[in-house]
């Protein structure tokens, strides 16, 4: 299978030999979807999210350029790539695409050979685009989220929550000693225990919408969607245990011959008045008092239930 496969192409077109010569010539490649007029495309598009469009200017019941419009009016699918593929041939039509927002335009009768090169030039764009927002939200040292990248995770989960009805749970978790174990050991292995203690929060965080991120230093973040306080904190508990058995040799710690960690976590209840940072701050609170039991624990609690537990 070609490395490029995992790139998907929709060829929109109301000509069925059209549609199967373009398939046929881009399946070796990529993968390919088919749709034979404008509904069909818009669906597919929004169903698919694919990386490329190739859209026929003129179908019967809608035209690319309507399609064209409406794609880039849906924060869905408004950043997909579309070539226009169009039997009208004039400077000025081209021009009108281009303008629309198309990324390319070819005429028809189309030359194959082209066409392949001009799929392999948007899609090889789209390739590096993504890379450069992949690493705009990636840490450096442990390949986790950013601080960037959460806080827009974030927002958008809290107003996820505040929708849904249903809860969003975030922790904080701190390596204990870590100024020790970085003056006993060295900064290197500081940085290598780090990423070892980052590979196995973010192995914790296995389903969809949850996140680790860094927070700074040695601090992690653990953004848990949909996840009640109960839920929460087992999670919380058994990324505890994981990192306790990753078995890292600490000397200079007070609290374990290993490195350990705390974590202090909070639960949002969409049916209170909390802001967004009285979660933060919570979890923080939590981090604290985590501490300053002896540390390598994990302390939890719903912001519904603060008055109560405070």
């Amino acid at each position: 299978m070609n490395i490029d496969q995992s790139q998907k192409v929709l060829v929109a077109d109301d000509d069925a030999i059209n549609r199967e010569v373009l398939g046929e010539l881009l399946k070796p490649d990529y993968t390919v979807l088919l749709a034979r007029n404008g509904a069909q495309t818009l669906e597919r598009a929004g169903r698919h999210l694919p990386d490329l469009i190739l859209l026929d200017v003129m179908m019967p019941d809608m035209d690319g350029y309507e399609v064209l419009r409406r794609l880039r009016g849906d924060p869905q699918t408004a950043h997909i790539a579309i070539i226009f593929i169009s039997g009208l041939d004039r400077p000025e039509d081209e021009a009108n695409g281009l303008k629309m927002g198309a990324s390319d335009y070819i005429v028809k009768p189309f030359n194959q050979t082209v066409v392949m090169a001009r799929v392999a030039l948007h899609l090889q764009v789209v390739r590096q685009r993504r890379m450069l927002e992949r690493l705009a939200n990636i840490d450096g040292l442990t390949e986790l989220a950013n601080r960037r990248r959460f806080d827009e995770v974030y927002e958008q989960e809290w107003q996820r929550a505040c929708q849904s009805g249903l809860p969003l749970s975030l922790a904080l978790l701190d390596i204990d000693a870590f100024k020790q174990f970085n003056d006993r050991y060295g900064h290197p292995a500081g940085d290598r225990a780090l990423r070892s203690v980052a590979r196995t929060a973010g192995a914790g965080m296995h389903r969809p919408g949850d996140l680790a991120a860094r927070y700074g230093g040695e601090e992690l973040l653990l953004l848990m969607p949909e996840t009640d306080a109960q839920s929460a904190h087992a999670i919380a508990e058994a990324l505890r245990a994981a990192i306790a058995g990753l078995a890292i040799p600490h000397e200079a710690s007070s609290v374990a011959p290993v490195l350990t960690v705390s974590i202090g976590g909070a639960t949002f209840d969409p049916a209170g008045t909390e802001q967004p940072f009285e979660l933060f701050e919570a979890a923080d609170a939590q981090l604290y008092r985590a501490k300053q039991a002896g540390r390598d624990q994990v302390w939890w609690r719903a912001l519904a239930l603060a008055a109560a537990s405070a």
